[in-house]
């Protein structure tokens, strides 16, 4: 048994991590499902109406429209974990040249400034003069106006995304290569498996741990997608339509509009959608996740 003065030291050194916990999420988190339910007012101030909030917010082709194009990202976002898969098991293969190099280079996009991505790639993909229309022309094809065209625009924003993702997750799937016993890979080659069968017969099934918290993380992270759409797409665009996510509808409500209530059900609404999809996605890895 622990004595008090050793549960007092405790509680003594998880006070400040706790104390943090509590202002900058748990009140935030408070006050916003308290701002839910209330409309603010043209010069400051609240007024509770209940639920009216999320009945307009159910009604709203807008908010309806924002949903769709935040699910369709996440789902683009989510094609590109296969890819880092891929990428980190060529780092991961022995005795490559250059390999601090290569991990450099995939995680690059991680640590630059998301402004600085976003104003890039807005200029490579512009429909007169950038680099990939530009790119395209020399081998025939007519390339479309990505972020100028509501049909286009939400994917030219996930290949952003995409890209900007590769080198985390692939960091992630390196760490979990090295994790396999080098044993089984031995014993599946004197059973005379090539590479290719060891890669779907040992490698994938022992990396779903990994796999399956890259993808929690990717679909939350893809969810709250914001500076994005924010720097690619133009406010008086017509693609803005075919590219407005939750966050940046949120981002409208509350600080373009002034619509505080409203905005704070739409952040609920948010956290409830990442609750829910996160919640199926640990009841589902119980079917398909193998831990040794």
């Amino acid at each position: 048994m622990h004595s008090k003065r050793e549960w007092a030291w405790g509680y003594l050194l998880i006070a400040p991590m706790a104390l943090g916990l509590a202002v900058f999420y748990l009140w935030p988190i408070a006050q916003t499902l308290y701002l839910s339910f209330t409309e603010s007012g043209v010069f400051g101030g609240y007024t509770w109406v209940g639920t009216a909030n999320f009945t307009e917010l159910l009604g709203d082709e807008e908010v309806l429209g924002a949903l769709g194009n935040t699910l369709l990202y996440a789902v683009l976002v989510l094609a590109g974990v296969p890819l880092s898969i891929v990428v980190a098991a060529l780092l991961n293969v022995p005795g490559l040249r250059g390999l601090s190099v290569y991990r450099a280079l995939y995680f690059l996009p991680v640590v630059t400034m998301p402004a600085a991505v976003g104003l890039t790639w807005r200029y490579l993909f512009n429909g007169d003069f950038g680099a990939i229309n530009y790119l395209l022309g020399r081998v025939g094809i007519d390339g479309p106006y990505w972020v100028g065209d509501p049909d286009f625009a939400i994917y030219a924003i996930a290949i952003v995304g995409i890209w900007s993702t590769i080198g985390y997750n692939a960091v992630l799937f390196l760490a979990g290569l090295q994790g396999i016993p080098r044993p089984y890979y031995e014993a599946a080659s004197i059973d005379g498996a090539g590479r290719v069968r060891q890669f779907f017969r040992i490698t994938l099934p022992l990396l779903t741990p990994t796999t399956f918290f890259v993808i929690v993380i990717t679909m939350i992270n893809a969810l709250q997608v914001f500076d994005l759409v924010y720097l690619m797409i133009d406010l008086k665009s017509p693609a803005l339509s075919g590219s407005r996510t939750i966050v940046y509808l949120f981002f409208e409500k509350g600080f373009v509009q002034n619509q505080r209530g409203l905005a704070a059900a739409i952040a609920v609404l948010l956290l409830g959608l990442i609750l829910v999809l996160t919640a199926i996605q640990f009841r589902l890895q119980k079917k398909w996740v193998h831990y040794e």
